[in-house]
C-alpha cells in the first residue's frame, strides 16, 4: 500500500472515533437565574429543576454566583433546598461559601469588574459526592441568608450538576 492509503485509513478511523465520542451524552446540567436589579432580596428564591436518570452514579453539585467587584463581602451564606420526586417537603442545607481572601482577592474567575464562582458543594459523606435516590425531576432552590437584605451587586446565581 502507498503511504497515502495509511493516511486515508487513519483519517477515516479518527473521524469515526470522533463522531462516536461527540455523540455520547454528557450528564451535565447548569442553570442560572438573573437577580433583578442586581439586588438579591431574601424573598427572591430562584428554583432550578433537573431530571436525573442514572441513580447509580455519583454527582457533584456546584453553586454558581456572579457578582460585581463592588460586592461588599468576602463570602455568602445561603440555604439550598432540594426536593426530589415524590417528596412533599424539601431538604435544606446551609452553606457559607468563601468568595475572597485578604491575600488573593476574589477567588473566582473575573473579566473586567465581573467575577464568577463555581463552588463545589460537598455532602457530609466521606466520598464527596451526592447520590440521587430515585430517577426523576429534582428541584433546587437557593435562598440568600446574608444580614444585608437586599444583597447588592449580585448579578446571577445558579446550580451546576455533573456526573462524577
Amino acid at each position: 500500500m502507498k503511504p497515502l492509503h495509511y493516511t486515508r485509513w487513519f483519517l477515516i478511523a479518527f473521524l469515526l472515533l470522533a463522531g462516536t465520542i461527540s455523540c455520547t451524552p454528557i450528564d451535565l446540567f447548569e442553570k442560572t437565574a438573573v437577580i433583578p436589579g442586581h439586588s438579591w432580596k431574601s424573598s427572591f428564591r430562584p428554583s432550578f429543576t433537573f431530571t436525573i436518570k442514572d441513580t447509580s452514579a455519583p454527582y457533584q453539585i456546584y453553586f454558581i454566583i456572579r457578582h460585581s467587584d463592588r460586592y461588599r463581602y468576602n463570602n455568602i451564606y445561603f440555604n439550598l433546598y432540594a426536593k426530589g420526586p415524590g417528596q412533599d417537603t424539601a431538604q435544606v442545607a446551609t452553606y457559607d461559601i468563601r468568595l475572597a481572601t485578604n491575600e488573593k482577592g476574589w477567588l473566582g474567575s473575573g473579566m473586567d469588574d465581573i467575577f464568577e464562582h463555581r463552588q463545589l458543594l460537598t455532602p457530609r459523606s466521606a466520598d464527596k459526592a451526592f447520590y440521587f435516590k430515585k430517577p426523576g425531576d429534582y428541584t433546587f432552590t437557593i435562598e440568600q441568608i446574608m444580614r444585608e437584605d437586599p444583597l447588592e451587586q449580585v448579578l446571577n446565581t445558579g446550580i451546576r450538576i455533573e456526573k462524577k
